[in-house]
C-alpha cells in the first residue's frame, strides 16, 4: 500500500499471517498500535516517507514482537539527534533500522541476493546438462545434501516423473484419443 494517499490505520483488516508490510510514501502520523493488533506476525515494516515526527508514535511498535526490520527513511523523526540509537533502544526487537543495523551494516536484500543465486544456479546447472551423462549424475550425487539447484529445476524434475505416470514411457509417441482428431499433427 506504497502511496496510495493513506492517512490512517484505522480500517486495516486483520492480517494475522502477513509478515511483510510496504506502507511508504503515504500521510500517516499516528495510529500504529493497529499493527500490533492486527498485524501480529509483522517482520518487516515499511513506514519511509510518511509523516512520523516523534518517538512516541514508533512507541505503539514494540508490542510487533516479531519484527526485525523497521523503515523510518525520509520521516521527520529521522531528525531528532540520536534517532538511530533512540529507536533501537525503544524496539529493542529490531535488527535493522533504515537498512542498517546497529553497527551500520547493511540489510541484505533478500529478492535481489534470491534472484542473482538463482541466476547463477540456472547458468552452472546448464553447464552440466551439456557434459556427458557420467558428470552430471555424479553433480547430482553431491546436490542430495544441500541442492544447488534452483527452485524451478527441482520442480521441473518432478513434473518430468508426473509426465511418465500420464503418458506411459518416455520417447514413445502417445496415442491420441478419438476426439483429438482433428488436431495438427506432428511430423
Amino acid at each position: 500500500m506504497a502511496n496510495v494517499e493513506l492517512t490512517s490505520l484505522a480500517k486495516l483488516p486483520t492480517l494475522s499471517k502477513l509478515r511483510k508490510l510496504e506502507l511508504s510514501d503515504n500521510i500517516i502520523s499516528g495510529g500504529l498500535e493497529v499493527l500490533a493488533e492486527r498485524c501480529p506476525n509483522l517482520t518487516y515494516l515499511n513506514l519511509s516517507g510518511n509523516k512520523i515526527k516523534d518517538l512516541g508514535t514508533v512507541e505503539a511498535l514494540q508490542n510487533l514482537k516479531n519484527l526485525k526490520s523497521l523503515d523510518l527513511f525520509s520521516c521527520e523523526i529521522t531528525n531528532l539527534e540520536d534517532y538511530r540509537d533512540s529507536i533501537f533502544e525503544l524496539l529493542q526487537q529490531i535488527t535493522y533500522l533504515d537498512g542498517f543495523d546497529q553497527e551500520d551494516n547493511e540489510a541484505p536484500d533478500s529478492e535481489d541476493d534470491d534472484d542473482e543465486e538463482g541466476d547463477e544456479d540456472d547458468d552452472d546447472e546448464d553447464e552440466g546438462e551439456a557434459g556427458p551423462p557420467g558428470e552430471y549424475e555424479e553433480e547430482d550425487d553431491e546436490d542430495e545434501g544441500g541442492s544447488d539447484l534452483g527452485e524451478g529445476e527441482e520442480e521441473e524434475e518432478g513434473e518430468d516423473e508426473d509426465d511418465d505416470d500420464d503418458y506411459g514411457v518416455r520417447g514413445e509417441k502417445r496415442k491420441r484419443e478419438p476426439e483429438d482428431e482433428g488436431e495438427e499433427e506432428e511430423d
